[in-house]
């Protein structure tokens, strides 16, 4: 069961850098622009890849446990955004961040 929660978490992660990736394209000034943009495409692909994944571990894992679980998604995308894009992180971030973490461990215990 461990490679299916390491391969959920790594989905969780690839969903998150796709949007970084795709948040990087939006700063085109032209949907043409845009769609010459290769971070568009890399973005794509990783969201792609991030769904693939997720149906692969559907497969295996209850999907009751599986959706509640990718809201980790939201945490890689905070630290994502803080790191890369110099977002600013608030403690209402923080705290709303810590309540996912601990409602998406108490699902997957359960």
């Amino acid at each position: 069961m461990i490679p299916y929660y390491v391969s959920l978490l790594i989905m969780t992660l690839l969903g998150s850098i796709a949007s970084l990736f795709l948040k990087k394209a939006s700063g085109s000034s032209s949907l043409v622009a845009m769609l010459k943009n290769i971070n568009l495409y890399i973005g794509g692909f990783l969201y792609l890849s991030s769904a693939l994944l997720n149906i692969w571990v559907l497969k295996v894992l209850d999907y009751s446990v599986v959706l509640p679980l990718t809201s980790l998604t939201y945490i890689w995308t905070m630290v994502l955004s803080y790191f890369i894009l110099r977002e600013k992180i608030t403690l209402k971030k923080i705290g709303g961040v810590c309540l996912i973490l601990i409602g998406a461990i108490m699902i997957s215990i359960a």
